[in-house]
C-alpha cells in the first residue's frame, strides 16, 4: 500500500471518530453549547484543555522554531508551560466560582458596564481571529504535503470538518472530539520521536536520547560541529537578548492566562476546586509533548544537514566536491515536499549540488572556504509568496517532515499527517466556538437581544460559528507567518488586553470600568500597532524587524509585556480621576475571592 493511500485511511478513520464524537455528544441547549452543560469531569476537562491548547503550534511549529533557534527556542516552552500555573493558581478556580459563561460576560459583570463587555469582545476577536489564522495554515500544510491537494482543498476540507462538530456539538461536542484528538496527536508526536532517538543515538526515550551520544561523541556536541561546519552559530547557544527572553516567556505566560478559549474550559467542570484538578491533569497531559519537543528539534535539524550534506554524518570534509547531494538525486523527501513551497532548491552556482550554509555568518574564513569552493550562496530555502527563492527553509515542516527525512515506515508518515490535522483541528474549533459564543451570548443575548429565546440564542451562536469558520478559511489561505509566529502574536494581543483586566477584576476590588476600559484599550492598540509596524500582518511592514530598531530591544513577539504594563498604568491612572467602583461590586470581588463553595455557571 503506497504511503498516499495509508495516509488517506489513516486520515480518514480519525475524520470519522471526531464525527461519531460530534453527533453522540450533540448540543441541545446554550449551556450545553456554551459549556458542555458544567458537567465535565476534571481528568477528561484536563484532556481536552491539553487538545485545545497544543494547537498547530505545538504540534507542527514549535519544535521547527527549537530546530533553528536552538536554545533560544526554550523561550516558546517556559512561556506556554509557565502560563498553566498562572492560570491555575491566579484566575481558574475564581472565575469559575464567577459562574460566567464567557470572558467577556465575566468582565462586563465585574465592571458594571456593556461598554466594558463590548470591549472584551473586541479584544477577544481580535485574539481569536490571529491565533486561528495559524491553525488553518497548519491545516493546509499537512493536506497539500499528505494528501497532495492544493492548500485551497485542504483548507476547505478542513473547514468543512470543524464546522461540523463546532456549530452541531458546541462546547459538549467540542470536548469530548478534543479529548479524541487529544490520543491522536500525542500518539502521533511521540512514536516518529521514538523511532528517530532509537535510530540516532540508541535510546528510545527521546527526552534522554538528547544527552546521550552518537558513537563516541555528545548528540548535542555532534549537532554543535554539524552546525558550525557550515557557518550557524552553535545549536547550544542562544543570540537572544536578556530582556527579549524574559519579554517572550512572559509575554507567553500572561497570554497562556488570558487566553478566552483556554479559560473557559474552566467553566465546563462541576465545581471550584475541579478547575484546579482539571489544571493540573493539563500540564500533566501537556508535558507529555512539551518534554518531547527539544529532542524532536534538535533530532530534526541534524538530519536535514546530513541527509543534504553526507560528508557532516561521517565526519568529512563539507567543501569537498562530493559533499553536496546532486540536486537530480536529492533526497525523496525533498522532492516529494518541493510541491508544497515550503522548501526549495535554487542551484546559484549551476553545479548540479545543493549547498545550504550560512551566507550570512560573521566567519569571515569560512566564508572564504565556501568562496574557494565555488559556493554562490545558500541555495536551500522556500519559496516567498511571489513564488521567488527564499533563503529560508520553512519552519513549519520540520515535524511533519522529520519521519521522511528519517526514512521511517509509511505508516508513521501517515500517523504524523493525522496528529498534525487534529492539533491544528482541536483548537480551531475551540477559539472558532468563543467567537461564536462572544456574539451570540455576549453581543446578541447580553445586550442587543436580552429577551432572545434559548432557541433562538443557540441558532445565533451556530450561525456566528460558520462565519466565524469562513474568515478562519480565509487567514488559514493568506497567512501573515510562522504557525508558532503568528500564535505567539495572539499571546501578546492577550497578554496586553484581557488579562491584566481580568487579574485587576479578581485582586483589585477598587478598579472601576473607566480604568478597566481605558486599559483594554490601549494595551491592545499599542501592541497591534507595534506588531503590524515591524511585521506587517496582511500589510507591508513599515521598519525592518531587527534589534536595533525595537522598543528597548523586545521583539514583536515579547512586547505584550509593554502592552500590559500600560494597561494597568492606564488603568490605574483613569480610575484615580473618575468614579469609584460602587459598594455592591466591590463585595461581589470579595465574594469570589473567599472559599464559600462553587457558584453554578448560569446564562443571563
Amino acid at each position: 500500500m503506497d504511503l498516499k493511500t495509508l495516509t488517506y485511511i489513516v486520515v480518514g478513520l480519525s475524520f470519522a471518530l471526531y464525527i461519531g464524537v460530534a453527533i453522540w455528544a450533540r448540543a441541545g441547549s446554550t449551556k450545553e453549547f456554551y459549556i458542555a452543560g458544567g458537567s465535565v469531569h476534571p481528568v477528561v476537562n484536563g484532556m481536552a484543555t491539553a487538545a485545545d491548547w497544543m494547537s498547530a503550534a505545538s504540534f507542527i511549529s514549535m519544535a521547527g522554531l527549537i530546530a533553528f533557534l536552538g536554545y533560544g527556542g526554550s523561550v516558546y516552552l517556559m512561556g506556554w508551560t509557565g502560563g498553566y500555573v498562572l492560570l491555575a493558581v491566579l484566575l481558574a478556580p475564581y472565575l469559575r466560582k464567577f459562574g460566567k459563561f464567557t470572558v467577556p460576560e465575566f468582565i462586563g459583570d465585574r465592571y458594571y458596564s456593556n461598554a466594558a463587555r463590548i470591549v472584551a469582545v473586541i479584544c477577544l476577536i481580535f485574539i481569536s481571529f490571529t491565533y486561528v489564522a495559524g491553525q488553518m495554515r497548519g491545516v493546509g500544510i499537512v493536506f497539500s504535503r499528505f494528501l497532495e491537494v492544493d492548500i485551497t482543498t485542504g483548507l476547505l476540507v478542513g473547514m468543512g470538518l470543524v464546522f461540523f462538530y463546532a456549530v452541531l456539538g458546541g462546547m459538549k461536542g467540542i470536548t469530548y472530539t478534543q479529548v479524541a484528538q487529544y490520543c491522536v496527536l500525542i500518539f502521533a508526536y511521540t512514536i516518529p520521536a521514538v523511532f528517530i532517538s532509537l535510530q540516532l543515538t540508541g535510546n528510545p526515550l527521546p527526552q534522554l536520547g538528547l544527552g546521550s551520544n552518537i558513537g563516541d561523541i555528545g548528540f548535542l556536541t555532534k549537532l554543535d560541529g554539524v552546525v558550525t561546519d557550515l557557518g550557524f552559530a552553535k545549536y547550544t547557544s542562544g543570540d537572544k537578548s536578556m530582556i527579549d527572553v524574559f519579554a517572550i516567556t512572559l509575554a507567553l505566560m500572561a497570554g497562556t492566562a488570558g487566553l478566552p478559549h483556554v479559560i473557559v474550559r474552566f467553566f465546563t467542570v462541576p465545581k471550584v476546586s475541579d478547575a484546579r484538578i482539571s489544571a493540573g491533569w493539563a500540564l500533566v497531559f501537556i508535558a507529555l509533548l512539551y518534554t518531547t519537543a527539544p529532542a524532536v528539534g534538535a533530532m530534526a535539524r541534524y538530519n536535514l544537514h546530513t541527509t543534504v550534506n553526507s560528508a557532516l554524518a561521517t565526519g568529512g570534509d563539507v567543501f569537498a566536491p562530493e559533499a553536496s547531494l546532486e540536486g537530480e538525486s536529492r533526497p525523496g523527501w525533498m522532492k516529494r515536499w518541493e510541491a508544497t513551497g515550503l522548501i526549495a532548491w535554487e542551484d546559484k552556482n549551476g553545479d548540479g549540488r545543493i549547498q545550504y550554509y550560512n551566507e550570512k555568518s560573521k566567519d569571515e574564513a569560512f566564508l572564504a572556504k565556501a568562496d574557494a569552493a565555488g559556493w554562490k550562496g545558500n541555495e536551500l530555502g522556500s519559496k516567498a509568496k511571489d513564488g521567488s527563492f527564499d533563503g529560508k527553509v520553512d519552519r513549519d515542516i520540520m515535524v511533519l517532515a522529520n519521519p521522511e527525512i528519517a526514512g521511517l515506515p509509511d505508516w508513521v508518515i501517515a500517523l504524523i499527517a493525522a496528529g498534525g490535522i487534529a492539533a491544528a483541528l482541536s483548537t480551531a474549533a475551540g477559539l472558532l466556538l468563543v467567537i461564536s459564543s462572544s456574539i451570540s451570548h455576549d453581543l446578541l443575548k447580553g445586550i442587543f437581544a436580552k429577551n432572545i429565546s434559548e432557541k433562538g440564542e443557540l441558532l445565533a451562536g451556530r450561525i456566528a460559528a460558520a462565519v466565524a469558520v469562513v474568515v478562519a478559511g480565509y487567514l488559514g489561505y493568506n497567512p501573515p507567518g510562522f504557525v508558532a509566529e503568528v500564535v505567539a502574536f495572539a499571546f501578546g494581543l492577550a497578554c496586553a488586553s484581557l488579562f491584566p483586566t481580568i487579574v485587576m477584576g479578581i485582586f483589585n476590588k477598587k478598579m472601576n470600568k473607566e480604568g478597566a476600559i481605558a486599559g483594554m484599550l490601549t494595551g491592545l492598540l499599542f501592541t497591534m500597532a507595534y506588531i503590524v509596524y515591524f511585521k506587517g500582518i496582511f500589510i507591508e511592514p513599515m521598519a525592518k524587524n531587527e534589534a536595533a530598531n525595537w522598543l528597548f530591544g523586545i521583539s514583536p513577539e515579547g512586547i505584550g509585556v509593554v502592552g500590559a504594563l500600560l494597561n494597568v498604568s492606564v488603568a490605574y491612572i483613569v480610575g484615580k480621576f473618575t468614579a469609584p467602583c460602587p459598594d455592591h461590586i466591590q463585595h461581589l470581588v470579595e465574594d469570589i475571592r473567599y472559599p464559600r463553595g462553587a457558584g453554578t455557571a448560569q446564562a443571563h
